[in-house]
């Protein structure tokens, strides 16, 4: 379909989702893509192997609260994680969102236990649009309480001591921006809620809070985008409530976190690779921060409180390393962690413990139990563990470095069969993020074994723009840098090719989101690199990006397009824009939904009609546009599972290798 419409874009009428063109046009691009991904030889076995390997267990990172740990998962082929409370030893599901609703369609957003295990704030929402309503369970009966709060998306709850109600966050009603935090008392209608915090400051700053155990300390974190935030610590048996800043206006993020008698934070205030402090909340001058964890080698990532110390997640060389911090000082080490990344890690300052949660490509997550004692070496034990259908050992997990174009060092994982031949034909999947401060660690994937046992590569690189070496890497790929992250992704694909990993004809590259921008901008500036291009929801249009949804939070890591100087570099790299007629571009599919509460579909939509509209020789230009999804979180098993069919077979099928 061409555009029913003209002018300096003649596409954007795509922007808009009710414009009956636009209806239209989405229809026939889902019916032909449809029609093509179905045709596909192996289609139906393809969806079935993917069927049962979505059924293997996934699991979440445990909070223990009183005599009560909690945690969420999905078991077989349920349709959506569940939260599940263990207690004596027995575990029981509490919070089942297909009981809710069988569509499978509403889904848990996140949750907050309080102090003793009693209730369970949580967040429901549907569609995967993300717009959570806030409600509260008690845990013993599984009753629910009257809380109904709407507009709690992306929401932090902190429970005072006593469990009769709870700080948190709320936007104002249907808005994108604006947040505020609030306290509420338990069963007490939200509109009389007293609102603490939040008024004056900018609307895009995204809001935090936690408390200590005693619920004296109250903190609230306000980030302006994913390079700077302030810390505001109140005590809350002074009236009226006052904030007092930790950390404001420095350029520079601040993560703090409150516990009875000191307050951690962990900052890259002049240490791009963090480092962690303590601090009296009586006397919360910088001068008086006492520095505990120095920077280091490694990136430190996160940490946990436990009553003897503190367990701390670095990141050295994109491989985690576990280390226990006492109050006396003392550090140790843990072992078995290294290429299992660490995905979650959690304690609190009444327990001796702290779980952490790890996994690698394709062996399955683990929960470990560490106690910390106040002297004595940590003791891990396992307590919880997937089992899977097939042998992790079978395959091998390899790190190799490569050098991108401006001479830069850049890290890739390289996942394949321990049998591999490495004589330079197989075909290969590689995937990238490259921005937004995100480490790309090793990730439980079961859904890469049909690709691996078929005799593909799956690679993943750490492009800049990412945290696994600290901020000066995040900045190195953000803003006006950005084509750093382009550069990199490019060498990445070479260098599969000229070190014989893979055949270079032969390599797809896979992103969503931010990673969609990835994909996309490869595609179009070096379009001979990808036999195959898959383009999750992802953006595109960078000069109009900051106008829907939430983008004007991305302003801090893109730039403004209404600013003349990031107008220029944005325009010089955005899909969009640099499409040229008459070009081969590869192969490419290109994925979105229409309740992304994040990246507008209208994204995808315009990209994929322009590369449409440009082509040139008979590699199809795919779009598939969900109806009932978001951006990815909250999506249902069996779109989970008919997603992965679509995204491998249409891989399988442009780089001839059959996964059935």
């Amino acid at each position: 379909m061409t555009s029913p419409h003209h002018g300096a874009d003649p596409f954007a009428y795509l922007e808009n989702a009710g414009d009956p063109a636009t209806i239209a046009w989405t229809a026939e691009q889902n019916a032909r893509t449809r029609a093509t991904l179905a045709s596909l030889p192996g289609r139906s076995a393809l969806e079935k192997r993917f069927d049962e390997l979505v059924a293997i267990d996934s699991l979440g990172t445990p909070v223990a609260c009183g005599e009560r740990t909690f945690y969420s998962a999905r078991r077989g082929r349920a349709t959506q994680p569940i939260l599940f409370v263990r207690e004596h030893g027995r575990d029981r599901a509490i919070l089942d969102p297909a009981a809710l609703d069988p569509s499978g369609l509403t889904a848990v957003d996140w949750w907050y236990p309080s102090p003793a295990g009693t209730y369970v704030a949580f967040g429901l929402s549907t569609n995967g649009d993300e717009r959570s309503t806030l409600g509260v369970l008690e845990v013993a009966s599984g009753i629910r309480r009257p809380e109904s709060i709407p507009d709690t998306r992306y929401c932090s709850v902190a429970w005072y001591p006593d469990e009769d109600g709870f700080h948190y966050v709320r936007f104002p009603p249907g808005a994108d921006y604006g947040p505020r935090v609030y306290a509420h008392a338990l069963d007490e209608p939200y509109a009389r809620d007293v609102e603490i915090f939040g008024a004056g400051r900018a609307p895009e700053d995204m809001l935090g809070v936690d408390a200590s155990a005693d619920g004296r300390w109250l903190v609230v974190r306000a980030s302006r985008g994913w390079s700077q935030s302030d810390a505001y610590l109140a005590d809350t048996k002074r009236v009226p409530l006052a904030f007092v800043p930790l950390a404001e206006g420095r350029d520079a993020l601040f993560d703090a976190l409150p516990t009875d008698a000191r307050t951690y934070v962990r900052t890259n205030d002049g240490a791009a690779r963090y480092r962690i402090f303590a601090v009296d909340p009586e006397r919360p001058e910088r001068e008086r921060w006492e520095e505990i964890v120095p920077e280091g080698a490694g990136t430190i990532d996160a940490f946990a409180v436990t009553r003897h110390g503190i367990v701390v997640h670095e990141l050295e060389d994109v491989r985690s390393v576990v280390r226990v911090r006492r109050h006396d000082g003392s550090f140790e080490s843990l072992a078995g962690f290294g290429e299992r990344g660490l995905i979650g890690l959690s304690g609190n300052e009444r327990d001796d413990a702290v779980f952490a949660l790890a996994a690698s490509f394709l062996d399955p997550p683990a929960i470990a139990r560490i106690v910390v004692g106040p002297s004595a070496p940590a003791e891990t034990t396992t307590w919880e563990r997937v089992a899977t259908p097939f042998d992790a050992s079978a395959y091998r997990v390899a790190q190799e470095w490569f050098v991108s174009k401006d001479g830069t060092r850049v890290p890739m994982w390289i996942v394949e069969r321990r049998d591999a031949a490495r004589d330079g034909g197989a075909p290969a999947v590689l995937y990238g993020y490259g921005g937004f401060n995100v480490s790309l660690t090793p990730s439980f994937s079961p859904s890469l074994a049909p690709w691996l046992d078929a005799g593909g590569v799956y690679a993943i690189a750490n492009l800049r723009g990412g945290g696994e070496f600290g901020e000066a890497w995040h900045r190195a790929g953000m803003r006006e840098a950005k084509q750093n992250v382009f550069d990199d992704f490019a060498a990445a694909v070479e260098y599969l090719g000229t070190q014989r990993i893979a055949d270079p004809h032969r390599i797809a590259v896979y992103g969503g989101s931010n990673g969609g921008l990835l994909v996309a901008a490869l595609a179009v500036q070096r379009p001979e690199l990808a036999a195959a291009v898959v383009c999750a929801v992802p953006l595109t249009d960078m000069l109009r990006y900051h106008l829907f949804s939430i983008g004007r939070l991305w302003i801090s890591e893109y730039g403004d397009p209404d600013v003349a100087a990031d107008a220029a570099f944005l325009r010089a790299y955005s899909p969009y824009h640099n499409v040229r007629d008459g070009v081969a571009y590869p192969a490419t599919f290109i994925e979105t939904a229409e309740s992304d509460g994040r990246v507008d579909p209208l994204h995808a939509k315009k990209f994929g009609a322009r590369l449409q509209e440009a082509m040139r020789g008979d590699a199809p230009v795919l779009v598939h546009v969900e109806q009932n999804a978001g951006h990815g979180a909250g999506k249902p098993r069996d779109k989970i599972v008919a997603e992965l069919a679509d995204r491998w077979g249409f891989i399988s099928w442009r780089l001839g290798q059959s996964l059935v």
